[in-house]
């Protein structure tokens, strides 16, 4: 047959079965008879990841080579693998899914047609292939007769590396190699490598060498036409946010932009579900149905409805379905250039104010940082509000430098009119566990002052610490609380904790200052001495 001829180019010689671009209804049929899932009451097919809940970073790798050697950002981001090493562990790999049933599916990456990746998934299990199917966009029946990959991931989450022999940290392993344009997963059957895998590619081959900035956002466009997009790390808000019933969603995480429109990255949504309720987030409960894949939930005792609450296995239960399943999902995922753009942070030490507009230099700056905090609960051993910064809203995936990043968004600012604001949904009137969360209601009006150019003729101030202009009033928004020292009972402990903060975005960008120009330094705060 003549996928043999393919398998054999990538250098599998297929003892078992092959499947090749299975559909939904057989894939998840296939998982049931492997007995490697249940359906939920809602249809949906849940399955267990393993070992492995989530993603590793330290065990993430970047082939270096030639073409990589001086242009990626070697470090604790992306840890250097040796070419002849990964030709080694390739084999090894193909080898191994020689001797196992493998599903094979065709799909693409980026909605706008003229960066379309194409990208052929072999995975071990079916269930894998249908996140690809979910997550990815989808060639129709005609493009898949000629279809030929550029990309390839072999996902093989029963080979377990020796790192004496292979040269990992342990025996799971995703590695990049750009060169030979392959992304090899091992040891690992959480499907989020295989996503971010690719988010990680597109994080290279666009701004490298096309000139595109790629974003860790969410994106959705109004009636009249008009973009906004969401940057803002797990907590801040970001998909309660973007969710709004009277937009239409272009995405929820992966956006690229060009000189013409944002688009999409992907055909679907990963999207968290601890504590979800047809209450809280409607459009992301009503999608979770036949066809889509829940990971690691557990199930109402003695009943088959899921139970969102129970993290017995991890907090990173997770939902993957096709985008068509939002109601609101345009199609195709593709908008204008960005009319506005808001950073969000959940403040937890009640510094910085719900709203304010940041000026190019200020972008760059906290784009660059990508500051949100953590509070206690949220893990184990944090007792006290703790600092969070994640370069470019998404530091786990860059390849590149984040100035690279930043230079290219400010760019953009300043060839196109884009107002970007800082939102914080954190806390207002003292830090957490003396002041009080910012209402989510006054968020959304303020979202809505900013997509109804409200703002456009509004009075400002100047934050005396962050430099950041905030404004004097709101409609649906209590002016006292515009200015977050207004709402401090001791504005000297305001002082304090503002200078505090501010201390720690200059101790954390100091890894950034020698890459950083004057423009992109002008952005951080005044830190004002005593």
């Amino acid at each position: 047959m003549e996928y043999m001829e393919h398998l054999k180019n990538i250098g599998i010689v297929p003892a078992k079965e092959v499947f090749w671009n299975l559909s939904e209804p057989q894939l998840i049929s296939q998982t049931l008879r492997n007995n490697e899932g249940i359906i939920a009451r809602s249809g949906a097919l849940v399955c267990d990841t393993g070992e492995f809940t989530g993603r590793s970073p330290k065990d993430k790798y970047v082939v270096k080579d030639q073409k990589t050697a001086d242009s990626v950002w070697w470090g604790e981001i992306n840890h250097p693998f040796l070419p002849e090493d990964f030709d080694r562990l390739y084999e090894r790999v193909t080898n191994h899914l020689s001797d196992h049933d493998i599903y094979i599916k065709d799909v693409y990456a980026c909605a706008k047609s003229e960066y379309r990746l194409n990208i052929r998934v072999i995975t071990e299990n079916p269930w894998q292939s249908l996140f690809a199917n979910n997550l990815f966009l989808n060639p129709d029946e005609k493009e898949l007769e000629t279809f030929e990959h550029e990309w390839l991931i072999l996902a093989a989450p029963k080979f377990k590396a020796d790192p004496k022999i292979d040269k990992t940290r342990q025996h799971n392993f995703t590695i990049i190699n750009f060169t030979k344009k392959v992304i090899l997963i091992g040891g690992s059957a959480y499907t989020g490598e295989i996503k971010k895998g690719i988010f990680t590619v597109l994080n290279y081959i666009l701004p490298h060498e096309k000139n595109v900035l790629s974003m860790h956002c969410s994106a959705n466009i109004g009636t009249e036409g008009d973009t906004a997009v969401f940057f803002g790390l797990s907590g801040t808000g970001k998909t309660t946010l973007s969710a709004d019933p009277s937009r239409k969603l272009i995405g929820d995480d992966e956006h690229g932009w060009d000189d013409d429109h944002v688009f999409n990255f992907e055909g679907g949504c990963y999207a968290k579900c601890y504590g979800l309720s047809r209450e809280k987030e409607p459009q992301i409960f009503s999608a979770i149905r036949y066809g889509t894949l829940l990971e690691n939930v557990r199930f109402l005792e003695g009943t088959d409805v899921v139970d969102y609450e129970n993290v017995s296995v991890t907090e990173n239960t997770r939902a993957a379905y096709p985008i068509e399943f939002i109601d609101n999902a345009i199609h195709p995922s593709v908008g204008g250039i960005p009319n506005n753009i808001f950073f969000l942070t959940c403040d937890a030490f009640g510094v910085l104010p719900p709203i304010s507009k940041l000026t190019v230099s200020q972008v760059m700056y906290h784009f660059i940082s990508g500051y949100t905090s953590k509070v206690a609960g949220t893990e184990a051993g944090i007792t006290e509000p703790q600092t969070t910064f994640s370069a470019c809203f998404g530091k786990p995936f860059l390849p590149l430098h984040p100035t690279k990043y930043a230079e290219l968004l400010g760019k953009k600012l300043k060839d196109n009119k884009v107002n970007v604001w800082l939102i914080n949904t954190g806390w207002s009137g003292g830090a957490y566990g003396v002041g009080e969360r910012i209402k989510l209601a006054y968020t959304r009006a303020m979202i809505t002052a900013v997509l109804e150019n409200k703002f456009e003729d509004a009075d400002f101030m100047r934050d005396a610490v962050f430099g950041l202009h905030m404004p004097l009033e709101c409609d649906g928004v209590p002016s006292e609380i515009l200015n977050p020292k207004n709402t401090w009972t001791d504005q000297s402990k305001y002082d304090e904790m503002a200078l505090s903060l501010a201390a720690r975005f200059a101790e954390n960008f100091k890894d950034f200052e020698s890459f950083a120009g004057e423009e992109i330094m002008n952005g951080g705060p005044v830190i004002q001495s005593k």
